[in-house]
Parts: C-alpha cells; sequence; structure tokens
C-alpha cells in the first residue's frame, strides 16, 4: 500500500461546532498526514462540504443549483486545509474538474501522478463536477483514475455498523464486510452509486473513526479499529 486516497467528512472537520472549520481538529490532521507523507506514502484527498452546505434538506432551490453550491463547500474546505498542511510544511496541491480561475488547477490524471511523485499531497475538490453525484462518488471515481491501492474513510462514527449507533446502542460493529453486502443490506458506507463503482472496479474502503487519536496514522500503519470493506 503505498498510494493512498483519503475521504475526510467536513462535518468532522468541524469539530464540536457541528458547522465552519475547527483549527485544532483540522491540524492534528495536518500532523497525521506530515507524518505518513515523511514515510513515503503518496496521499490524495477528498473533502466534503457538510460543514457547509447540505442542500438536499431544501426544498426550494433546484437540485442542479443546490449540488452546485455543495461543490463549492468542498473547494472552500479544501483550499483552507491545504493552507494548514502547508503551514505544517508540506507541499500541496488543488485539483478541480472544472476551472476555478487562480484558486486550483484542471484535474488530470497525469498531473495529479506527477504532483505525487514531487512528494505532494493532492486535494481533489468539486466532486465529479456534474449535479446528482456526491463526494462519495467523486471519491471512488479519483481513487479508481489515480490508482489508488485504498480509500480511507475517516468519518465521524468509527466504522460500519448494521444500525445508526447514534440512535441505537446495540447496534453491531463490523470489522469486516464485503462491498456485496454493504449493497445488499444498504448499509451506507458511502451512496449506492459509489458502492457499485468500488465494487465493479474491486477498490477497497476502510472506515474509521477521525476523532480517535492519531487514528488516520494508526489506521495505515495496522493499528486499526474500524472496519474493513473488502472487495
Amino acid at each position: 500500500m503505498r498510494r493512498i486516497l483519503l475521504k475526510l467528512s467536513g462535518e468532522a472537520l468541524a469539530g464540536e461546532k457541528k458547522t465552519g472549520f475547527d483549527e485544532p481538529t483540522v491540524k492534528k490532521t495536518a500532523v497525521q498526514v506530515k507524518e505518513l507523507a515523511k514515510s513515503g506514502y503518496e496521499i490524495g484527498i477528498v473533502i466534503g462540504g457538510g460543514n457547509f452546505w447540505r442542500g438536499r434538506t431544501s426544498e426550494n432551490i433546484d437540485r442542479t443549483k443546490a449540488d452546485q453550491i455543495g461543490m463549492l463547500a468542498t473547494i472552500m474546505n479544501c483550499i483552507y486545509v491545504s493552507e494548514v498542511f502547508r503551514s505544517e510544511g508540506m507541499q500541496t496541491a488543488i485539483l478541480t474538474p472544472f476551472a476555478c480561475g487562480s484558486f486550483t488547477e484542471l484535474f488530470s490524471k497525469d498531473l495529479a501522478v506527477s504532483y505525487f511523485k514531487e512528494g505532494r499531497v493532492v486535494f481533489f475538490a468539486g466532486g465529479t463536477g456534474h449535479p446528482y453525484f456526491s463526494t462519495d462518488t467523486g471519491v471512488v471515481l479519483r481513487a479508481i483514475e489515480v490508482e489508488a491501492d485504498v480509500i480511507l474513510l475517516a468519518k465521524a462514527v468509527d466504522g460500519v455498523y448494521d444500525d445508526d449507533p447514534r440512535s441505537n446502542p446495540n447496534a453491531k460493529k463490523y470489522d469486516s464486510v464485503t462491498i456485496e453486502e454493504v449493497i445488499a443490506k444498504n448499509l451506507q458506507v458511502v451512496d449506492m452509486t459509489a458502492s457499485i463503482l468500488a465494487r465493479d472496479n474491486r477498490m477497497p474502503m476502510w472506515v474509521f473513526g477521525l476523532n480517535e487519536e492519531n487514528s488516520i496514522v494508526n489506521t495505515v500503519k495496522g493499528q486499526f479499529h474500524g472496519t474493513k470493506v473488502t472487495v
């Protein structure tokens, strides 16, 4: 395992505030990613936009426009987190599927891979660039395109459960589950489009809690306490 695509939820980066940014949380994430980068791992990052916008909760906005707002939220998140990473001494790049002036660069596989080879942390912002696709689909698509070895899903919940553990204290946590079971039982690790894309392209996903101490480094280096979604 050398090339990793890390998915961070916007809500997790917001910390206890549940909205906006919590800089101490982002700094902790930066320190962990820097440790992995120094160890030679090639790291791409996708960040959700839920700390700013969830368009599906609005009944008054056209879905296409709502999703476009969500894409912009992910770009704001990537610009912010990228700058925090740079303050920790890392080199970064932000790639989007559509032009954003001088804020980002236009995505291509060749450009992303060249930045990995330079040791940069590469942020994939703006989702797929199209409405009706979530950042779940975006992270699986980018992982397949850049030939990542694994997707790491850093969430507010520490793994995959058979029910929502926040509302059901008896929910069972899986140590390992197949992507076929995820689809059949609608376990909502990622949305259904992303699940099928991961299955068809044999892309494994590891799900863990971002807020656990040193969780990203521990996950990569074998001290894993979440759920492995196998293919």
